[in-house]
């Protein structure tokens, strides 16, 4: 797989190259089918970042790492994507071994059994009882309460650009965030089951 290395005000070493193509590659085998990746790097005062980016075919993952050298800070990196990357293969996987609703057999009409007589040795006729056959139908499932947990990460206290929105998501390994674009309008950014981000506009 191909990786774009960006570099800005800093300059990348070949090791450095060699380590970001192997950890891409990692990533890679573990998504499966992918499209693309990028690493950039950059520098803060005394600070070093990586941030990289993996498109899969229905999955984008992006992780950011900080570091006093930028050895450090792309094993960050790398290490936050590789994470995502896992999660996201465990839960297809998780989604595609699901057994398919079993389709409840509907329970034959009761029938009765029509009426016999008997005699009895002084001739006699007497009437015999139908045996009528009892069906038993599933019992209802449980119903379960839901379990609320309170996440202060998932409200964003800066105003962004949904491309940020999506990075942060990412970078928090949250699926829901909300936020306000710099005209400060809300939106809740949350993760589908098939993988995909969702954008809501709060009116």
């Amino acid at each position: 797989m191909e990786v774009e290395l960006t570099a800005r005000q800093v300059r990348i070493p070949k090791a450095l190259r060699q380590q970001a193509e192997e950890g891409m590659n990692r990533i890679a085998r573990i998504l499966g089918k992918t499209t693309s990746a990028s690493v950039t790097f950059k520098v803060q005062r005394h600070l070093h970042i990586a941030e990289l980016t993996v498109n899969a075919r229905m999955h984008t993952i992006a992780a950011k790492g900080q570091a006093d050298s930028q050895e450090a800070a792309l094993r960050a990196a790398l290490a936050h994507a590789e994470l995502q990357a896992v999660r996201y293969r465990d839960r297809n996987l998780t989604r595609k071994r699901l057994p398919k609703e079993e389709k409840i057999a509907e329970a034959p009409p009761v029938t009765r059994e029509k009426k016999a007589r008997a005699q009895d040795g002084d001739g006699s006729q007497k009437k015999v009882r139908a045996a009528i056959p009892a069906h038993s139908f599933p019992a209802k499932p449980a119903v379960m309460e839901p379990h609320i947990v309170k996440s202060a990460d998932a409200i964003a206290m800066r105003p962004m650009t949904v491309e940020e929105a999506v990075k942060e998501a990412e970078f928090r390994d949250k699926d829901i965030l909300v936020f306000r674009n710099l005209g400060g309008d809300l939106f809740v950014l949350h993760r589908r089951r098939d993988g995909q981000m969702e954008l809501v506009e709060v009116p």
